[in-house]
């Protein structure tokens, strides 16, 4: 259990437990008493907790299976669309600095806020090292967003999972694309 988790947990048990005394108390007080009034507002912090649960599980119930992640089809032949200039960040472990190898890679071009998937290959007996500046055809999985957003001197990072691990410019968008 993280430490969230167990404090989420701790503090209903307390508004419980806060509510139950109360309700005790409430219970051996005289009625319009001021002891009577306070015990009565603080059996009442059961009600959030309560809420909580009950929205949780609600939401459990009707929620959707989130949709399949889009993707490049499997197979499909690679069509670039840009030529970009990127470094490869450097790998925050030695042991990772290995030379990229070649074939398909795939990540998020982000400019501002944005993100575009696109995947760009390396010919086959091709590396090189991270923290060296490459050229390569890149193909968004979404042309017709990226495209736009992306004339040439565009300066972008790549993103894979939730770090970024690279930074580059648009050279230039390619002719059919």
């Amino acid at each position: 259990m993280s430490t969230i988790q167990f404090r989420r947990r701790l503090i209903v048990v307390l508004l419980l437990c806060t509510a139950a005394i109360a309700a005790l108390v409430r219970h051996q007080a005289d009625p319009g008493s001021t002891v009577h009034d306070v015990s009565t507002v603080l059996m009442l912090l059961w009600l959030p907790v309560l809420g909580s649960i009950l929205g949780w599980v609600y939401g459990k119930l009707l929620r959707k299976p989130p949709p399949p992640p889009e993707g490049f089809a499997p197979g499909q032949a690679f069509q670039p669309q840009a030529l970009v200039t990127f470094t490869l960040r450097p790998a925050a472990i030695p042991a990772e600095d290995i030379p990229v190898q070649a074939g398909e890679h795939r990540c998020v071009l982000v400019v501002g806020n944005q993100g575009f998937q696109m995947r760009w290959q390396m010919p086959p007996g091709e590396t090189f090292r991270r923290g060296e500046p490459r050229e390569a055809a890149v193909e968004f999985l979404a042309p017709h967003k990226a495209l736009p957003l992306l004339p040439q001197g565009t300066a972008f990072r790549m993103m894979v999972g939730d770090a970024f691990v690279g930074d580059g410019r648009v050279l230039q968008q390619l002719p059919g694309a």
